[in-house]
């Protein structure tokens, strides 16, 4: 059976998501196109190579994700090292060990650029099996590579999908953001997309009432609820913490509206908890929680699997048509 998937960003609580696609796998899906954002960028790119869950899993368990943590020499004088490398650089830290990561998980299944994983589809949003969000604080505006790197006078075949990752993740004032140079000389300032839609669960529709196959959504919620999460209380102390709140604020906002009102876009996202029970009480972990640990990415892998397993009970393809696309 195939299926198409969109992956919400969430940092280090990607791990959650990777489990419910592991029950997804088991229930004979096989992933068609997937799109994603931020840390759902990585599991789809990952997914869109030929990874497995169960390989990308055993990966995610052998990370350090306090390494995705690359200073330079003004981090070592605390808060306000910190502040002039947002100054200079405009993010903490260089987002190079993570690129550099992906890059090397990608070659060891032969595939590092969009070209390699062209589909046979006409249509051009289908083309590539990935599609990843990024944000062009430059213009303004959405980005979905690899298609929009025409705009800037790249060839997408020959673009290296690590690279189109790092802009996704590129998360404002935690990573520097990736400077991209147009083909008139400006450059573009790309940061993480879920600056401006953290879920595009949208992206992968095709329009008809009749769709051949489902998309399903994978979104990180709180604890037995498929609503959106509420907002968080940030402690704010100083310029860097403000800029953090800022940015965490922005991309907890986005999508809620058009999540709460599109049709049909609950009946099909796994939601999968972010809370974990750890020694007997309970956790939310963060989107830069880096100091998870591998038992609290355990359970929020196994949240991600029950999850998948309670959505595959209700799920009925035709029964969705029927409701949200074929009454239009």
């Amino acid at each position: 059976m195939k299926a198409d998937a969109v992956f919400e960003g969430g940092g280090v609580k990607g791990i959650g998501l990777v489990g419910a696609v592991s029950e997804i796998e088991k229930k004979g899906y096989v992933f068609e196109n997937m799109a994603g954002t931020s840390a759902g960028a990585i599991v789809a790119a990952l997914l869109a190579v030929n990874y497995t869950a169960a390989e990308i899993k055993n990966e995610l368990e052998k990370l350090d994700y306090n390494n995705f943590k690359d200073e330079g020499c003004l981090n070592k004088f605390g808060v306000i090292g910190k502040g002039m490398r947002i100054a200079f650089k405009y993010g903490i830290y260089n987002g190079q060990y993570f690129e550099t990561w992906l890059e090397n998980l990608l070659q060891a299944k032969g595939k590092t650029t969009f070209g390699q994983i062209k589909t046979n589809y006409p249509e051009e949003k289908y083309k590539y099996r990935l599609q990843v969000i990024a944000a062009d604080i430059t213009e303004e505006r959405l980005l979905v590579l690899p298609n929009d790197l025409k705009l800037f006078g790249y060839d997408p075949d020959l673009f290296s999908i690590s690279r189109a990752v790092r802009m996704s993740m590129s998360i404002p004032v935690f990573f520097k953001p990736v400077r991209l140079k147009d083909n008139n000389g400006k450059i573009h300032l790309i940061v993480d997309g879920g600056v401006l839609s953290n879920y595009p669960v949208w992206l992968l529709d095709d329009g008809t009432a009749n769709p051949p196959w489902p998309t399903f959504g994978f979104k990180l919620i709180e604890q037995n609820t498929r609503e959106l999460k509420k907002g968080t209380k940030n402690k704010i102390s100083n310029p860097v913490s403000y800029l953090s709140a800022l940015v965490a604020t922005m991309i907890n906002a986005h999508d809620k509206l058009h999540i709460s009102k599109a049709k049909g876009d609950y009946d099909r996202t796994v939601g999968i908890p972010t809370v974990i029970n750890i020694n007997g009480a309970e956790k939310e972990i963060k989107t830069t929680d880096f100091d998870i640990t591998q038992e609290e990415s355990r359970l929020l892998f196994a949240n991600g699997e029950r999850a998948a397993r309670g959505f595959l009970k209700a799920w009925n393809f035709e029964e969705w048509k029927k409701k949200y696309r074929q009454q239009q």
